[in-house]
């Protein structure tokens, strides 16, 4: 009777979850990363076509779309998921090739990134690729290429020098100049005559550019400061740049309300003659704060220079007379502008925003001299990396909650994805849930945003294990659907693969990250300075336990780099709330990641920064950490210094505390290997089944 009983009770257990075993069925984790992942689209100078990357399943190819068709061609036939990247792709000036960089950068020691563990070793080189079809031609070792105006010959940075190759058969390489410090930010005079370069010098950083013609280098306006960014008139004649005032003192990790106003100076190449064009005011602003484009300053048509800045406490752009006047504010609102790309004609600059829709992205056009802006993608999408073609055609990427990102072209019937025989036939977008806005008191009261993710099946009655997400940076800030980065990106599948086995999941968007302005990105003591986000943390937990649909006794959570350092902090300091957690590559002591930074700090020498720093990292409470916790890291990672998690599990094995671990060798912080993504995925899976559910 009793082995009668005991089996009458299984049954009833395994019937009461069936639904939820079902619903596990509906899609695998690997159908739910399987669709492929579009990155770096860049529009030809001389005609209506564009270029992107798409990773699918690791295996990363160049694409190219062209007019009148727009449907998207492969041109490059790579097969492995090799973790070697394709970035920093470039037309020719004829649009009849492509140039891009295969391979990752170096760590300090100098190694590319070999996360298949390649016997003899991986470069990271300069390529180039026939449009019409042909296999890729190496041209030379390097990085950073920038195809000259004439198309004839691309500068490039190798060794610390900065060097030229011609594109034709002959791939003729020419050491150009050697300059003190680091060259970067390679930028062609219109007529190819010139190069303007960024060098970095560690305290201090100039402009430089160098004639090729005469072969002389000479260095615009010099300072002791840090100026950046550097941008050609349209005649030729000027370059302006960004100059921030130096602070050695300052360190990463602690919030940057104001500083020293940073400015706009523009120089005479011809005499060398610079002048100061703008300065930011004192008070919000004053600290720079870019996006995400080519150049952060855009020489707009009518000798006007479109800037960000963030005087309202907002990221906005205005346009700046350059013969003189106050900057129009060209984006006014409570909303923060981040992808910007200017038009062919110089007259309209396009960008993304989250202007009305703050957990969204979508696009605006708004004139250079000022006007009401006009949205481009209205909807429950998300767009973002705009480009546009010689004849002002927009092209950009775009997602929603249950379509991952694609590239999409805007034309005058309508938008249409370049490239949608890519998504796999498989892809569960029918199983996806539409993650809902919510929005939650953090511990001190300071409202927070997050995404709520809720089982297809679930009913009030029928609690739930819950799972807190939160993600890296800090400065990012995660949306109602597929991020358009590709870390993210796989972060938000693997929370509606949580969803679709039965798991509640908040996504948090905790302060000190992007999307809902100045005040709430520089949060007061967040970070090393005292990790106010532990707040949102506690209060996320909270929200979860409050829930009827939420199991209070079985909440998790989990995250990367900062998300992996407020899942150690919530694990070490409240294990009674969290039962169990996974950390990927996380930060655990910040004196070690401060030095991994800034590696002239000192903790010795500054006693009392080093004091607060450790008290907001999870070593400092580790005596009182007593959840199980999954450790997740690369070896080859050049964020966060993989003896943060051996530092963390020696210091947890030696109290008790149950750790398990996995450990890629050779790959770096963001995984390079799609197989690395699943096994990652399929662990923490496993993780949460055992110490959630069983």
């Amino acid at each position: 009777m009793l082995r009668i009983a005991r089996i009458f009770c299984l049954l009833v257990i395994v019937l009461a979850h069936l639904p939820h075993l079902l619903a596990a069925q509906d899609f695998t984790l690997e159908q739910i990363l399987s669709a492929p992942f579009p990155s770096g689209l860049v529009a030809a100078p001389t005609e209506d076509a564009v270029a992107w990357v798409q990773s699918a399943n690791g295996v990363r190819n160049i694409w190219v779309a062209r007019s009148p068709e727009y449907q998207g061609v492969q041109v490059t036939a790579y097969a492995e998921d090799d973790g070697q990247q394709l970035t920093n792709l470039e037309w020719t000036h004829g649009g009849d090739a492509l140039v891009f960089v295969r391979g990752g950068a170096p760590n300090r020691q100098g190694e590319i990134p070999n996360p298949a563990t390649e016997a003899l070793g991986v470069e990271r080189a300069i390529w180039i690729v026939p449009v019409a079809g042909g296999d890729p031609r190496q041209l030379a070792e390097g990085s950073a290429p920038a195809v000259s105006p004439s198309g004839r010959v691309a500068a490039f940075l190798k060794g610390g020098a900065i060097w030229s190759v011609t594109l034709d058969d002959s791939a003729t390489v020419e050491e150009l100049v050697s300059p003190r410090g680091s060259p970067g930010s390679l930028r062609w005079s219109p007529d190819g005559s010139r190069l303007a370069f960024r060098s970095a010098r560690g305290d201090h950083a100039l402009i430089g550019v160098y004639d090729l013609g005469e072969r002389t280098l000479e260095y615009l306006d010099p300072s002791v400061d840090l100026d950046g960014n550097p941008v050609w008139s349209q005649d030729g004649r000027r370059v302006a740049f960004i100059r921030i005032p130096n602070d050695r003192h300052a360190l990463p990790f602690a919030p940057r309300r104001e500083m020293e106003p940073w400015s706009i100076r523009v120089v005479d190449v011809a005499t060398g003659a610079g002048r100061e064009v703008w300065s930011a005011a004192p008070g919000r602003g004053s600290a720079f704060r870019g996006v995400v484009a080519e150049n952060q300053l855009l020489w707009a048509a009518g000798d006007r220079i479109v800037l960000p800045w963030e005087r309202d406490g907002w990221v906005h752009l205005y346009s700046l007379p350059i013969g003189g006047g106050e900057p129009t504010l060209l984006t006014p609102g409570a909303f923060e502008v981040e992808y910007v790309a200017l038009s062919a004609s110089g007259r309209e600059v396009i960008y993304s925003s989250n202007q009305g829709d703050i957990d969204r992205r979508h696009l605006w056009q708004v004139p250079v001299v000022g006007g009401r802006p006009v949205v481009l993608t209205p909807g429950a999408g998300i767009e973002w990396a705009p480009t546009v073609t010689e004849s002002g055609t927009v092209a950009f990427l775009a997602s929603d909650a249950r379509t991952p990102a694609h590239a999409e072209i805007l034309l005058r019937d309508g938008r249409r994805p370049l490239a949608p025989g890519t998504m796999p036939r498989d892809f569960p977008s029918q199983y996806l849930v539409e993650p809902e806005p919510v929005v939650f008191a953090a511990a001190d009261g300071m409202p927070i945003h997050g995404q709520l993710f809720l089982p297809r099946d679930a009913t009030p009655d029928d609690p739930r294990p819950g799972v807190l997400f939160f993600h890296g940076g800090s400065r990012r800030q995660m949306l109602l659907g597929f991020h358009y980065m590709g870390y993210y990106h796989n972060t938000y599948a693997l929370n509606q693969y949580l969803a679709s086995l039965g798991y509640v999941v908040l996504s948090v968007n905790y302060r000190s990250g992007i999307g809902y302005g100045l005040d709430f990105r520089e949060a007061i003591d967040y970070g090393a300075r005292g990790a106010s986000e532990y707040r949102d943390v506690v209060g996320a937990g909270l929200y979860l336990q409050s829930r009827v649909d939420v199991d209070p006794e079985r909440i998790g959570l989990w995250g990367g780099s900062y998300g992996g350092y407020l899942t150690a902090l919530g694990l070490a300091r409240a294990s009674d709330l969290f039962k169990a957690g996974v950390d990927f590559h996380g930060v655990h002591d910040w004196n070690v990641v401060i030095r991994n930074f800034v590696p002239s700090y000192d903790p010795a020498a500054r006693a009392e920064v080093a004091r607060l720093a450790y008290e907001s990292s999870p070593m400092a409470s580790v005596d009182r950490w007593r959840s199980p916790v999954l450790v997740i890291h690369a070896d080859d990672d050049r964020n966060v210094p993989f003896s943060e998690t051996v530092d963390l599990v020696a210091a947890l094995r030696a109290r008790g505390v149950e750790v398990e671990q996995l450990v890629f060798p050779d790959d770096v912080h963001g995984f390079l290997l799609h197989a690395n993504w699943l096994a990652a995925y399929r662990a923490t899976v496993d993780f949460f089944e055992r110490r959630l559910k069983e």
